[in-house]
């Protein structure tokens, strides 16, 4: 070896750890900054909420101003959005080599639209709403300080950890959520410490200063590990991820029939919101308005209508897909809980256990996020149903398929070897691919038909 080897080895090493000191002290700085803004914009956002909610709650009369505010709200958007009613998909795309900036306009535009879906009593959720503020304020924040194209897609990622960490008030999840709803099968570990920093802060600020309380559940006895239990937690879980594929499909499949009939954007809201409205008068109640907690509260404390979670499904569906704005996530912990709570009966099952089970099945089968999820169910449920709440999460990501709220979320690993999914692939493309190969062996199907045909002339 060399003399002067062994300084040189020092000195790299003194300088890796140089630079592993700067990123921390960089990421720690500028994800606390992304969880300020995230946290804050998050807590003026659940404290108007709250308000609102009371609003429609007091004066029943306002349901029926839903089409008037739907149509305004759409108005705003095709006046002075631009593309902002990408919504979170647009977040997704930007992270994913997007091209398009995220205009800071965002933000106001999705708090005005949202409150004004839930004053009236459309269904939708918050989580939409938090996730695209932070996005776009750490859109704004990074232009600010004009960081370069990678470090942009780390703040953004900033972005979805603080809002989502700060609106349901659990800073683990947030982290790994920002991570996890990027790509199906595929996290970035550079990503982590910004995303948790962005998270952790956000609920801080959110709770510590600006005095948001978060609604908790208790999901009581839970069942020892036995095989028997298991089997039922599968089979419950089997299901949850079916009905986070339905939502799924039939919230897309309004989307695309509401704008193929109505091509002006505010009369497709305006009749999505009378939609609503018709979907009260047969149901005969209101429960189903707005976020669903009081569905959630039931599905732990009481009794629910053992259909609820399908008009809860049906009610998110058909506002969301009229174009209303707001998050999905809230009405899929409903949908999750309410059908825990009526398949419990059926299993044998405690129902708060099942119904916790749901809560976080549903919602991960939905967004392709099961380690995010299972967190969740631990920072909101506790640790003793871990065991269950990871089956759950598994199995319903599993089974809820190629599919998800996120149309601009890509499938990095294909959910099985047997499903081969070109790199880059999007929700969105790869039914389009689906299709294509179907429109290939019905081609070839009537090419091998024909034949057969000139073979017996």
């Amino acid at each position: 070896m060399r003399k002067g080897s062994g300084k040189w080895t020092d000195f790299a090493q003194r300088t890796s750890h140089l630079a592993l000191w700067s990123t921390f002290l960089k990421w720690i700085a500028l994800g606390g900054v992304v969880g300020v803004l995230s946290g804050t914009a998050s807590a003026f956002f659940l404290h108007s909420l709250d308000y609102v909610t009371n609003l429609r709650t007091n004066h029943g009369w306002l349901l029926f101003l839903l089409p008037l505010g739907g149509a305004l709200v759409s108005y705003l958007y095709l006046k002075f959005g631009q593309n902002s009613a990408k919504g979170n998909n647009l977040i997704l795309e930007q992270i994913n080599e997007g091209q398009e900036t995220i205009p800071l306009r965002m933000a106001p535009l999705v708090l005005f639209g949202t409150l004004v879906t839930h004053l009236f009593g459309g269904s939708a959720g918050r989580e939409g709403t938090a996730v695209q503020m932070g996005g776009s304020l750490a859109e704004w924040f990074g232009k600010t300080i004009r960081i370069d194209a990678d470090d942009r897609k780390i703040l953004l990622m900033c972005g979805i950890s603080g809002g989502f960490g700060s609106i349901f008030g659990t800073p683990l999840a947030g982290t790994i959520f920002g991570l996890e709803v990027i790509a199906i099968g595929l996290i970035s570990h550079r990503a982590l410490l910004p995303c948790f920093t962005s998270s952790f802060v956000g609920d801080l600020i959110a709770t510590r200063l600006w005095n948001v309380h978060h609604l908790h559940y208790r999901i009581g006895t839970v069942p020892a590990v036995e095989m028997s239990i298991v089997l039922k937690v599968v089979i419950a879980s089997i299901l949850f991820g079916l009905v986070s594929l339905l939502f799924s499909e039939l919230t897309h499949a309004l989307k695309r029939g509401f704008t193929a009939i109505f091509q002006n954007p505010m009369l497709k809201s305006a009749v999505g919101g009378f939609l609503v409205i018709a979907l009260v008068a047969i149901v005969g109640t209101r429960d189903y308005l707005g976020l669903g907690l009081p569905l959630i509260q039931q599905s732990f404390e009481s009794e629910v209508s053992p259909f609820a979670f399908l008009w809860k499904l049906l009610f998110t569906s058909v506002t969301l897909g009229a174009g209303f704005q707001g998050g999905e996530v809230t009405p899929l912990f409903a949908i999750g809980a309410t059908m825990g709570h009526s398949l419990a009966d059926l299993l044998g099952l405690y129902a708060p256990f099942l119904a916790a089970l749901g809560f976080i099945a549903v919602f991960c089968g939905a967004t392709n996020t099961p380690i995010a999820c299972f967190i969740m169910g631990i920072e909101l449920f506790g640790s003793d149903a871990a065991v269950y709440l990871f089956i759950a999460c598994l199995v319903s990501y599993l089974f809820s398929g190629h599919s998800g709220i996120y149309t601009s979320q890509r499938i990095g690993v294909s959910k099985s070897r047997l499903l081969t999914v070109p790199e880059g692939t999007t929700l969105a493309t790869v039914k389009e691919l689906r299709k294509q190969k179907r429109s290939m062996r019905d081609k070839e199907s009537e090419g091998k038909a024909d034949t057969g045909k000139g073979e017996e002339r």
